[in-house]
């Protein structure tokens, strides 16, 4: 990062000189930010009391400001960290944001908090302390973060400028049938068998269970190569999973999203006509989604 001295005379010490940004991308002078990076921990309201949820601002766009909505449910924003090579090159001012329950925000241990509507209001309450307004604000979902996306986008039209869902169906029940019908028969059926098994079981804290989903599905399916590969944020992102809210919405794995998961029966694919702002949606060829239903 490049910054131009400005010197006063007389002279003094080169650590108090004050050094003025080349761009207005990284003018942060002003921002209330500034000593903590662009972290803030925003003060959030619940049914059962307040809790605090953590952001961080990358830049300086009034123009164009993401706000990053992570998967899991309960995972961390940390696998998204690959923003930070792509983003500030195209000028977008972007925030991370860590949800209710996952690694840098408060994790109360309370279970009738992972709700749908709850998080939407979440989402609303960060981006009213963040500032962000329809001239500038898109909202990014990715995985279950896309289904927080479009609930949000149907519940607070007037404040988004644009939309973009990465990695999720709008309906459930058929991201279940493609997971039964596309992705389960290309497995290793004697795999898939002693997956069900331990799933059925209760057995999911096993360790064997991670490293059959791992081998057999995840590094085909999720992040397409060997996991020793995998980048630092994603490692570091899976190890901070948060179960308890992971389970509940979703069930343990991602085969599919367990029938008596909260979010079993979700499906929104009949209302999308109603998001009358530009959207983006984002898919690939060996999702875990169905890259036609994406389309």
């Amino acid at each position: 990062m490049r910054y131009t001295a400005v010197v006063t005379a007389p002279r003094t010490d080169p650590a108090l000189i004050p050094m003025k940004p080349v761009c207005d991308y990284l003018d942060y002078s002003g921002r209330d930010d500034v000593l903590a990076g662009g972290v803030r921990m925003v003060p959030i309201q619940t049914p059962i009391g307040a809790f605090r949820v953590w952001t961080k601002r990358i830049g300086n766009n009034p123009a164009l400001r993401v706000l990053l909505l992570h998967g899991g449910p309960g995972a961390t924003h940390e696998y998204l960290e690959a923003c930070d090579s792509y983003l500030p090159a195209a000028g977008i001012e972007y925030y991370y944001y860590d949800q209710l329950g996952s690694a840098y925000s408060d994790q109360p241990d309370e279970v009738s908090l992972w709700e749908l509507d709850r998080f939407v209001d979440e989402v609303e309450q960060v981006r009213q302390a963040l500032g962000l307004d329809r001239d500038s604000f898109v909202l990014y979902g990715q995985s279950w973060g896309g289904i927080l996306a479009i609930e949000y986008a149907l519940a607070h039209p007037d404040t988004l400028k644009g939309l973009v869902i990465s990695n999720m169906m709008s309906d459930v029940p058929a991201y279940n049938a493609y997971a039964q019908e596309v992705l389960k028969p290309t497995m290793d059926q004697d795999v898939l068998s002693e997956i069900e098994a331990l799933e059925a079981a209760g057995d999911i804290e096993n360790t064997r269970y991670m490293e059959l989903l791992n081998e057999h599905h995840y590094v085909h399916h999720v992040l397409r190569m060997p996991l020793e590969d995998w980048p630092n944020p994603v490692q570091r992102a899976f190890a901070a999973i948060n179960p308890a809210v992971y389970v509940s919405m979703q069930g343990p794995s991602e085969l599919g999203i367990s029938q008596d998961a909260k979010l079993a029966q979700w499906s929104r694919f009949d209302d999308l006509s109603s998001i009358e702002i530009p959207a983006l949606i984002i898919g690939a060829r060996y999702d875990t989604m169905d890259p036609a239903h994406m389309q």
